[in-house]
């Protein structure tokens, strides 16, 4: 006896399930998936990446960067994610780790051609000279993660990107290389524009929340004399306040630069007893609805920073 063949019904309903699975691959192969841990590595992506690519941040620019929720979301995100672009230096490390091993997706693991460690090649500073303990609060053992706030950095990020993904995707090797042209020249005409207007701020002394902007006084020439922590990620206390109150008045600094994720309780403390004034800097795209990308990043902090020392002098 032969066995039944099988239903014109069932034959095509097989077929379409065939076809829909080898188009699925297709369709999302149509632009590079990128997860980013900041938004400021998403906004260059964008740039570099045009229209070939999809981008996504883990950590929004109103986030302390340190301490980020680990959302089921986020699970998702890196399973389907074609490359991951990460700070380095062990920012990520308290939940980006965990999130990586559970979307299960190997083309994103360290090592691989789907991870992008986007601190080599840039300029890293306060590399740590002695081991690293838990006695000297949050220090990150392989120098200071906040390097984005140079934009220098964002040339060599730029540069980088743009290599991973013509690894990635060979076809759009001219695309990425004329995006990475136009976002240079860019970066290049607002540097002279940035550097006019900080110019006149040369050396001027400024005490800030967190350790996080030594790149950012190392390239506007500005001097961090000291911070509100008295160590990174400690919170301040009253004598250490103290000590800033008077160092502010002796060394006459005009200026606490803020990240907008920190209570101002204290800066504000500080600025009343030393006659400085307390300014919100925002170190990543996205701190305030108008930071739409990393150009905007630096239009708004120099901006403030200028608007703010006018009158000072």
């Amino acid at each position: 006896m032969k066995a039944p063949r099988p239903s014109l019904r069932r034959l095509t309903a097989t077929a379409l399930a065939a076809a829909a699975a080898l188009a699925a691959p297709t369709a999302a192969a149509a632009k590079l998936r990128v997860v980013t841990s900041l938004q400021d590595f998403a906004s260059i992506t964008d740039a570099v990446g045009g229209n070939r690519v999809e981008t996504f941040a883990l950590a929004k620019g109103y986030q302390d960067p340190h301490f980020v929720d680990a959302k089921p979301s986020f699970v998702l995100q890196l399973s389907r994610a074609n490359l991951l672009e990460v700070a380095g230096l062990e920012l990520e490390i308290g939940y980006l780790p965990p999130l990586i091993d559970q979307s299960r997706n190997d083309a994103i693991h360290p090592g691989s051609a789907g991870y992008l460690d986007l601190s080599i090649g840039c300029d890293i500073l306060q590399r740590p000279s002695q081991v690293v303990t838990r006695a000297m609060g949050d220090v990150h053992p392989y120098g200071n993660p906040h390097y984005w706030t140079d934009p220098e950095n964002g040339r060599v990020m730029a540069r980088a990107i743009a290599a991973r993904l013509t690894q990635l995707d060979p076809g759009g090797g001219a695309d990425y290389a004329r995006n990475l042209a136009a976002f240079e020249a860019r970066l290049g005409a607002k540097e002279k524009e940035w550097d006019a207007k900080m110019a006149p701020f040369a050396g001027t002394k400024v005490v800030t929340f967190h350790e996080s902007w030594p790149n950012f006084a190392k390239h506007f020439r500005l001097a961090i004399v000291g911070t509100v922590e008295p160590k990174p990620g400690i919170p301040p206390t009253p004598s250490h306040t103290l000590e800033i109150v008077n160092l502010m008045r002796a060394q006459k600094v005009p200026a606490i630069l803020v990240e907008p994720y920190f209570d101002r309780k204290t800066p504000n403390y500080i600025a009343e007893k030393s006659g400085a004034k307390v300014l919100v800097f925002y170190p990543s795209v996205g701190g305030i609805s108008s930071i739409k990308d990393y150009f905007g990043l630096f239009d708004t902090d120099i901006d403030n920073f200028v608007a703010a020392m006018k009158g000072t002098r």
